[in-house]
């Protein structure tokens, strides 16, 4: 078996390839954890490339914690990818309200008299003028969430600095006194970082992002939330119930 670059592969790194391939057997669970993987020598041979391309690509699995190389003894499987997957996002009303526990949140913008630049549920009209927050959250102290918050400038005057670095935005417009919101939507889509989200998550340039749109519309038909998030790839579970 050989390596051979196509489509979006193309000019990626040989190892980098070769990373993804390990990664994707101990992910499945072909390669076991506390069991020991082929040798260097044999992986070479397998995917036809020399021993310090696969010595790289093992490298980039150490530095993740999923593997432990010994000298004379081997390199054996320590963890599988999936226990990283702690972020779920919510996909039901409940689930919009809680926060992860353990999060830090930082305040990185704010703008009075703003708009959203795009709303992708057009079900409200717009407010005459939205107050804007980006915030990143934090775990560890590893970026995982950077968040845009658009809320009309009338509900927007009342949150507090404190709400604002415990709270979801949701949660904060739910417990809003005088405020009822009649519709909720969110969008999930798949994108890749760009250098900017690159910089400010934390992640490789044309990561997998999941993205989250979110719109809410108040009971007068006005749109009082835009959001647009993004998580990055490699900490998100989406867990959905399926009804027969």
């Amino acid at each position: 078996m050989a390596i051979t670059p196509h489509g979006n592969s193309a000019g990626v790194a040989r190892y980098s390839q070769l990373a993804t391939i390990f990664r994707r057997r101990i992910e499945s669970g072909h390669w076991v954890v506390g069991e020991r993987i082929p040798t260097v020598v044999e992986l070479a041979e397998e995917w036809s490339v020399a021993p310090a391309t696969v010595r790289q690509a093992l490298g980039l699995l150490e530095e993740a914690g999923l593997i432990e190389r010994y000298r004379a003894k081997g390199t054996f499987v320590r963890r599988r990818p999936q226990q990283d997957l702690w972020c779920e996002v919510p996909t039901d009303w409940n689930g919009l309200l809680l926060s992860p526990p353990g999060i830090e949140v930082e305040l990185l913008s704010s703008d009075v008299a703003a708009q959203p630049p795009y709303v992708e549920h057009a079900d409200g009209t717009s407010a005459p003028s939205y107050r804007h927050w980006r915030r990143r959250h934090s775990r560890d102290g590893r970026p995982y969430y950077l968040g845009d918050a658009y809320i009309a400038e009338r509900w927007a005057a009342r949150i507090t600095d404190e709400q604002l670095a415990e709270n979801t935005t949701l949660r904060m417009l739910k417990e809003m006194p005088g405020l009822h919101l009649a519709t909720v939507h969110q969008t999930l889509t798949i994108v890749m970082a760009d250098v900017e989200l690159s910089s400010d998550l934390d992640v490789p340039l044309n990561s997998p992002i999941a993205r989250l749109q979110r719109t809410a519309v108040d009971a007068e038909g006005v749109v009082v939330f835009v959001g647009d998030g993004m998580y990055r790839g490699d900490v998100v579970r989406l867990d959905i119930s399926v009804h027969s």
